[in-house]
């Protein structure tokens, strides 16, 4: 019989201490979404809680002119929040910056390149494109082969390759983009002055 109450007791205890757990838990995670995920932070600030972030520019590989660690379309950056911002980082934690720490990561979008120049293939079209060394460049074995037989389909196949080719309709065989050397300087930095936290945001 003692034992039966024993147990008995042992087992309203657990089942309380479980009770109590699960509450902790829950208030835990409501109260904890109060503070912003590093994540959801905008650009600027919101109307209420100035939350901002800048992130740091992708290196370029020179080769290429496309972010080092492009991947599938898709390249990350880092993102540093700004000074004296608390928010979530992706493990739960709360953290206060400072504005060196990294945050977090964001996605930005940038271009499956090969290593076709857009340069080349146009210099190669507006100077050879008679020969067929245009298309030969860019993987089209057959085409160029026929206006190099041709003499550019009498100057006419010439002319229609060097449009297509300067408006970038024709582009690499194998499916790829134009190295454009230019695309470094599309890349432009965004800063926060102190007039930027006096500005009025409406949330996006």
């Amino acid at each position: 019989m003692a034992a039966s109450r024993r147990w008995l007791v042992c087992l309203r205890s657990g089942i309380w201490s479980i009770l109590f757990y699960c509450i902790y838990s829950h208030l835990k995670v409501v109260l904890a979404d109060d503070v912003e995920s590093c994540e959801n932070l905008r650009l600027g600030q919101y109307p209420l809680n100035q939350l901002m972030y800048l992130c740091k520019r992708p290196k370029i590989d020179e080769a290429t002119q496309e972010p080092e660690n492009c991947r599938d379309m898709t390249a990350w950056v880092e993102c540093l929040p700004a000074e004296n911002i608390i928010c979530r980082l992706s493990n739960g934690t709360e953290f206060t910056f400072s504005g060196k720490e990294v945050g977090f990561n964001k996605t930005i979008p940038c271009r499956n390149v090969s290593g076709y120049s857009y340069k080349v293939a146009v210099a190669l079209s507006l100077f050879l494109g008679w020969l067929g060394a245009d298309r030969f460049y860019l993987g089209y074995p057959a085409l160029g082969l026929l206006k190099f037989c041709t003499v550019g389909f009498c100057g006419i196949g010439t002319l229609i390759d060097f449009i297509l080719i300067a408006m970038q309709i024709v582009g690499p065989a194998d499916g790829s983009n134009y190295i454009v050397d230019y695309y470094g300087a599309r890349l432009t930095r965004l800063s926060i002055t102190n007039q930027t936290f006096r500005k009025p945001h409406l949330p996006q």
